[in-house]
């Protein structure tokens, strides 16, 4: 083991610039009950976005230093730098999760039992080439499971999970997901086809709904067709979806799900209701493809509801004994229902490439990448 290691930092100056650099530090030291994973794999997700890049206009990017350690600046618009107050200044490691080898372990037994084991971990610092985190919170990959294989084994998979929980949790019994040809949209695909649960996935092109259907998708709306909230009706009408994840959060989409779930709840009503049918439905925005505000028409009634929905909240509310039912359920069927797919595969140098960083900051469906820090 090394005495140094590399790590991506990314840097918000008060003076409106972010600068994104390789930053040799310490290998970390193991406590009693942690380990040290050498990072192997690290996928970039679009919630690793916001730490890595904020809102830097990608335009004004340039690099200098060399080809193995080079700096990337870019300009922070003025009016947004007084949301960004509590990172100004600092210099943050970025990167949500990660899977790599156990090369040291604390003195505690469930410590020392990680030894030489591949392992996947959640908690930040995974663009880096060691991290140290508690062997409790390591995820022991299935024999024969590869860094790659294990890379997105929390962020995609447990929030695809997590979806179908909430669904059980409050009441619903079908779903509605957006921007659903993703890599969490065909696993959360999977889960629901493997459990018997109905979803309805939205898509933005006809290449995206061929994705879905190939995979065996039984409700596959595409929202640039001319008849898309006609089809989105019937869909609705047909499974009885009243929750929906929305991954695009700005612009009519939200808006029109809850009219849709409106007009179908309506088409099954006895009678009229001047406040519109007593079927609550509920949209909740997960991302931000689409920074615009948000549009609602309010044609959908009075029960409804609009919110946000983030992993690690609904981690906490469910309690360490249901995440780890969760975890499990993601490590059994790590090369199946929860695998991941990746379009490139990048060094920790080539993630600071403008042209690199223009490319996956577009988060276009079927475009992933991972950086895999020994390369």
């Amino acid at each position: 083991m090394t005495a140094t290691s590399l790590q991506l930092r990314s840097l918000a100056k008060s003076s409106g610039e972010l600068e994104l650099s390789l930053v040799e530090v310490p290998v970390p030291e193991p406590k009693a009950d942690e380990i040290v994973v050498r990072i192997e794999a690290a996928p970039i997700n679009p919630s690793d976005l916001g730490l890595l890049l904020g809102p830097v206009d990608a335009s004004s990017l340039k690099v200098t230093g060399t080809k193995d350690r080079p700096v990337v600046t870019g300009q922070i618009p003025q009016g947004v730098l007084k949301a960004l107050t509590a990172r100004l200044d600092q210099s943050m490691p970025v990167g949500n999760e990660g899977a790599g080898v156990v090369i040291a372990a604390g003195a505690a037994p469930e410590a020392q039992a990680l030894m030489g084991k591949t392992v996947a971990i959640l908690g930040g610092a995974t663009y880096g080439q060691h991290r140290a985190v508690r062997a409790a919170d390591a995820l022991v990959l299935p024999e024969g499971a590869t860094p790659r294989d294990g890379a997105s084994c929390f962020v995609n998979p447990l929030t695809a999970l997590g979806m179908v929980e909430t669904m059980r949790r409050e009441g619903h019994t079908a779903l509605v997901h957006t921007a659903a040809a993703s890599n969490l949209g065909q696993m959360l695909n999977k889960v629901c086809l493997k459990d018997g649960v109905e979803l309805v996935n939205v898509v933005r092109s006809a290449e995206q709904a061929a994705i879905l259907k190939g995979i065996g998708a039984k409700h596959v709306v595409d929202s640039t067709s001319p008849d898309f909230m006609a089809e989105l009706t019937d869909a609705l009408e047909a499974t009885g979806a009243t929750l929906a994840f929305d991954a695009i959060g700005g612009g009519k989409l939200a808006g029109q799900i809850l009219t849709a779930m409106e007009i179908a709840a309506n088409r099954k009503a006895s009678e009229y209701s001047r406040y519109g049918s007593t079927t609550y439905k509920q949209v909740y925005i997960y991302g931000g493809l689409d920074m615009r505000p948000t549009e609602l028409n309010r044609g959908f009634g009075m029960s409804w509801g609009v919110g946000g929905w983030l992993l690690t909240p609904f981690l906490m509310k469910i309690g360490a004994a249901e995440a780890a039912k969760l975890r499990q359920r993601v490590a059994d069927e790590l090369k199946t229902t929860f695998a991941s797919h990746y379009s490139h595969e990048i060094s920790l140098a080539e993630a600071l490439d403008p042209a690199i960083i223009a490319a996956y900051n577009k988060k276009t469906t079927g475009e992933k990448y991972l950086i895999c820090p020994a390369k």
